[in-house]
């Protein structure tokens, strides 16, 4: 089923910064290669949807799978890709410290289709990961990580990169302080009040 506001992600992007409907947006430059990847994703068993401003993909409601533009790539983002078995080693971490997401990198269209049986499977093993109930076990920290939070960093891998590169102190601040609102709306709103002091180092 197609979701009317992928649609209109792939004319105006995610609209989470100054960017958004304008020339300089990222999608501009993927938008090729997303549509491509969204073909693919929507002949798969996943429900399309939009999280955090950019196509999500689940499966009964289970967030599986991210698009998104970055400046020098999109990416297929899966939120237990540490769980996928990866033995050429074609996905890649967002950030050093990052526990959990996966991505797939594409420069142009024919890495798509180049790559399709691929990408497919991965997706494959994705569903089936979700069906079986399996969880990531994450490190332990003084404070755990807001699944709200793994879930943006999951949809924003520059943002995951950005705040893993903070120092402890600051990230155990952020942590803090996107925890306390027992709503989980009001935790994301909080998160996405602080995304760009997070991609400034602040």
């Amino acid at each position: 089923m197609t979701d009317p506001r992928v649609d209109q992600y792939l004319i105006d992007g995610c609209m989470r910064c100054k960017f958004g409907a304008t020339p300089q947006c990222k999608v501009n430059d993927w938008r090729e290669v997303l549509v491509l990847l969204r073909q693919v994703l929507q002949e798969s068993e996943l429900t399309e949807t939009l999280k955090w401003g950019v196509p999500c993909y689940t499966w009964k409601d289970k967030n599986v799978v991210v698009l998104s533009a970055l400046r020098d790539s999109c990416t297929l983002g899966f939120f237990k890709g540490s769980l996928l078995e990866d033995p050429q080693q074609l996905l890649h971490k967002p950030g050093d410290h990052s526990q959990a997401t996966r991505y797939l990198k594409f420069r142009d269209p024919e890495e798509v289709t180049n790559n399709m049986q691929t990408i497919q499977a991965f997706l494959e093993a994705a569903i089936a990961l979700e069906r079986s109930g399996q969880k990531v076990v994450f490190n332990k920290q003084p404070e755990p990580v807001p699944e709200e939070l793994q879930e943006v960093f999951a949809a924003s891998p520059e943002l995951s990169k950005a705040f893993y590169a903070l120092t402890p102190g600051r990230q155990r601040g952020y942590i803090l302080y996107f925890s306390q609102p027992k709503q989980s709306a009001t935790r994301l709103s909080r998160i996405e009040k602080c995304r760009e002091k997070i991609m400034r180092g602040e």
